[in-house]
């Protein structure tokens, strides 16, 4: 689960420059929300920074979301993705 712990740890950096909420892995809702991240993170135009982005990176993003996906799932298998399937 290190790379889910990542990827909540970085967005809760985010959060806080920005005042908002701190996500928190035990609460349901919260893994409702880190679900909707990883969606619109996975999203062509947020995934390739609207084509900016070199292919290794991208794959690079794409590999590292898939995996915090997978992990939210096994952790908590009621969550809903789109993007991801």
């Amino acid at each position: 689960m290190k790379a889910l712990q990542a990827y909540v740890d970085q967005e809760n950096r985010w959060s806080a420059i920005f005042g908002g909420p701190k996500l928190d892995l035990r609460q349901a809702s919260d893994r409702q929300l880190i679900a909707s991240s990883i969606d619109a993170a996975l999203s062509p135009e947020n995934l390739t920074c609207d084509g900016e982005l070199g292919r290794t990176e991208v794959d690079r993003r794409y590999r590292f979301l898939r995996r915090v996906a997978a992990q939210l799932i096994l952790l908590d298998p009621s969550v809903k993705f789109y993007e991801f399937s």
